[in-house]
């Protein structure tokens, strides 16, 4: 089912949470809300479910508008950062608890119950309690729980914020698996740039109650259509400067800045992967330290005139040889991004 949303804007008191926001969803797509913390992704997807009420806009499920549905109406699953699992009932008994509520006789119960164990992986622990589960295998049943009555679309708010790091890897690869199962509309909410991108179809990135880009993750990354999405995508150098004959110069660093007016004052966001650097007695930066970060080397330096500059490289790049603290090195930016500033 596809999901549109016309013009919705919501306030909570006087602070402005969503802020006149226009999207489309198509059937079948799993898509990520990737923003900042307190930027109306939730918010947003409250209102697709019909837990919150916008102020004003709509939403529309196939074309057809919900506005005037409960959410119980409106054939959503819906998963909680912290699960929400009854306690007091059995992995079975909470996955069969929309079914019972929908008044699905027990041998409908009995069959959904177990294709959706298989399918989630959760064969063996049908009669514990949610006490008993790990962080995992308990947001497993929650999904379960909310696949169970066979959603038009599922929601997912935060889903794997409660659980560790290798927990939430795994559940990644495992979701994303599903999806390519049930070919269920799905959105998910997330402040995690890695998990967006590894899991979803299609990207939306939301800041300050508005939707600052959407596209597929590699649109995202390499065409960024304005300063917040290139600052907030990835790691990135931040620079000002006034832009002359095409160039803007970052101390003894010259930087290309395409489009941008000659005279006038630039944002420059270069992306680390997007520098090279190399040992030259006659550079314009010295290298401050070098950090192993797994398989990668990320590397500190000072430029002549403008301070800090950081790049990352492969563990056994070429370009790291004679890279160390106290050398000189020579700087090519690769590719740069410039936005007007102000």
């Amino acid at each position: 089912m596809g999901i549109r949303v016309s013009h919705l804007t919501k306030h909570f008191g006087s602070f402005l949470a969503v802020d006149d926001v226009s999207l489309e969803i198509p059937s079948g797509d799993l898509v990520a809300f990737l923003g900042p913390s307190g930027g109306g992704k939730s918010t947003i997807l409250r209102i697709i479910a019909g837990l919150e009420t916008a102020d004003s806009g709509s939403v529309f499920f196939d074309e057809e508008n919900a506005d005037h549905l409960h959410a119980r109406a409106r054939g959503v699953g819906f998963v909680f950062q912290h699960y929400a699992l009854f306690r007091h009932m059995t992995v079975m008994q909470n996955i069969a608890f929309g079914l019972r509520v929908r008044g699905a006789n027990h041998t409908q119960q009995t069959a959904r119950v177990q294709e959706l164990l298989a399918l989630m992986g959760l064969r063996g622990l049908e009669e514990r309690y949610p006490s008993q589960l790990s962080g995992g295998q308990r947001q497993r049943v929650a999904l379960a729980r909310a696949l169970a009555p066979e959603p038009k679309v599922l929601l997912l708010d935060e889903p794997f914020g409660a659980v560790d790091a290798k927990v939430r890897e795994d559940l990644r690869h495992w979701l994303r698996r599903l999806h390519d199962e049930v070919h269920l509309t799905s959105i998910f909410v997330t402040h995690d740039q890695e998990e967006a991108f590894s899991v979803a179809d299609r990207v939306i990135i939301i800041n300050k109650g508005r939707v600052e880009q959407a596209g597929s993750p590699e649109e995202i990354l390499d065409q960024p259509t304005t300063e917040f999405v290139a600052r907030f995508i990835g790691e990135a150098n931040v620079y000002q400067a006034t832009v002359q004959n095409g160039i803007a110069h970052v101390g003894a660093l010259p930087v290309s800045a395409p489009g941008i007016t000659d005279g006038t004052q630039a944002t420059l966001v270069i992306r680390l992967y997007d520098l090279k650097f190399w040992r030259d007695d006659n550079g314009m930066a010295t290298v401050v330290r070098t950090m192993t970060l797994g398989d990668r080397i990320k590397v500190e330096a000072t430029i002549d005139g403008a301070g800090t500059i950081f790049s990352q490289f492969p563990r056994r790049s070429s370009l790291l040889k004679g890279i160390e603290p106290g050398v000189r090195i020579h700087i090519e930016v690769t590719m740069a991004r410039a936005y007007p500033s102000g």
